[in-house]
């Protein structure tokens, strides 16, 4: 039950592509580009022009088969720069109680999905409900970090906000590449691929990100696990790029994208993986694989070898899909479930959702993720990984 509970949460946190990639700018056509270093924090800089100034030679570096810097052609411009506020001064608290949330209950539901980031013993939390509507926190969390998520992919991505080791600010382009997010950095305006962790166009192409680990589940079972955790606020306690007159509910979940059995668990969908279906993937020794939600919880637990990294396979209490590297100190372990919550190898019990051992021999260990990425939609994982494996389904792609 509380497995379909965090599907229905996370099916609907993707259900607002009306107020995240797919916005609509109002039909007038009155819309309002803030000068984004009018409300920057501490260590954000003047965004140069936009990226249609920028030349098209083509470089040495490839993206998903894409020769870069990726042509304007090739991307889609359903929205203005900034029409979608990326967050820049959050604001943090232990809980939502005591927001004013009308006659709403303000509360952040236990089955509500969020975005985990552990980072020097300290952990916060990252709302689905507000990352549909925002898409890019820009926070200092043990250093400039940029928390990221796309409703059309269901990707949430986080890395250290940097660029030519400056710290910059990040924003939302209005433009989608694969579907997927484009975003800004406000030092030199390039535009970067946001499942590629790379600038595709602009003075800094070619340039990676440094993805951080993070954790797609629960706020419930997120604060079960790290305790003290403080959760993001939905503006106007946290402030966005500009001001705007837009309101959004960050209060009450937004149906309509699609029903559940479109969204999540779906193994097949014509003979091929169902766009919406959930996966998490692993990439190691030139060889990519994806796990479908369908595969792996009908499994239970799946020892696998992907490239030259054994990995683990599995679902967390709440649903989500997670993957680890199953070495530790260069012992390869056997893992089998011992309950909902837990995992057992070489005499320990081993949290799910979080790798850490919690008893036995191995306790206080850790086991490392073996995925860049929190599970997401196959059309996201799919479309930068071409020619990726699929778990347990023939002809996947």
């Amino acid at each position: 039950m509380r497995r379909r509970r965090f599907l229905s949460g996370l099916t609907a946190s993707l259900a607002v592509g009306t107020a995240g990639c797919l916005a609509s700018p109002p039909e007038n056509g009155a819309i309002s580009t803030p000068d984004t270093a009018s409300t920057s924090p501490a260590d954000a800089t003047s965004t140069p022009g936009p990226a249609e100034s920028f030349p098209e030679e083509p470089g040495a570096t490839m993206v998903g088969g894409t020769e870069l810097p990726v042509p304007l052609s090739e991307m889609r411009h359903p929205l203005p720069r900034d029409y979608i506020p990326a967050i820049v001064e959050p604001a943090f608290a232990t809980d939502w109680n005591g927001l004013d949330a009308g006659e709403r209950d303000p509360s952040l539901p236990d089955d509500a999905p969020v975005l985990g980031v552990e980072r020097d013993g300290r952990a916060r939390a990252y709302p689905l409900r507000i990352l549909n509507h925002h898409e890019v926190v820009n926070d200092s969390f043990a250093g400039p970090i940029a928390v990221t998520y796309c409703v059309l992919c269901g990707s949430g991505v986080v890395f250290e906000r940097t660029v030519a080791g400056e710290p910059t600010r990040f924003g939302v382009s209005g433009k989608l590449w694969r579907s997927d997010l484009v975003m800004y950095d406000g030092l030199t305006g390039s535009l970067w691929s946001q499942l590629a962790a790379t600038a595709i166009r602009g003075p800094r192409t070619g340039d990676r990100l440094v993805m951080l680990p993070s954790t797609l589940t629960t706020w419930a079972e997120w604060q079960r696990s790290h305790p003290g955790t403080r959760v993001l606020l939905p503006p106007p306690r946290s402030g966005t790029i500009g001001e705007y007159d837009r309101q959004f509910d960050y209060f009450t979940p937004k149906y309509g994208y699609g029903d559940e059995s479109q969204l999540v668990g779906r193994d097949s969908y014509d003979g091929n993986l169902h766009p919406k279906t959930m996966v998490i993937g692993v990439v190691s020794d030139g060889t990519a694989r994806a796990y479908p939600f369908g595969a792996v919880t009908g499994e239970g637990v799946i020892n696998d070898r992907v490239g030259d990294l054994p990995v683990v396979v599995t679902a967390a209490p709440d649903g989500t899909l997670v993957a680890y590297d199953r070495r530790i100190d260069g012992r390869t372990f056997r893992f089998v479930g011992d309950s909902d919550r837990h995992l057992t190898a070489d005499g320990s019990r081993w949290e799910r959702t979080t790798g850490r051992a919690v008893d036995g021999p191995q306790e206080g260990r850790r086991l490392r993720q073996a995925s860049d990425h929190p599970p997401m939609f196959w059309t996201g994982w799919s479309k930068f990984n071409p020619g990726t494996e699929v778990y347990g389904v023939e002809n996947g792609q």
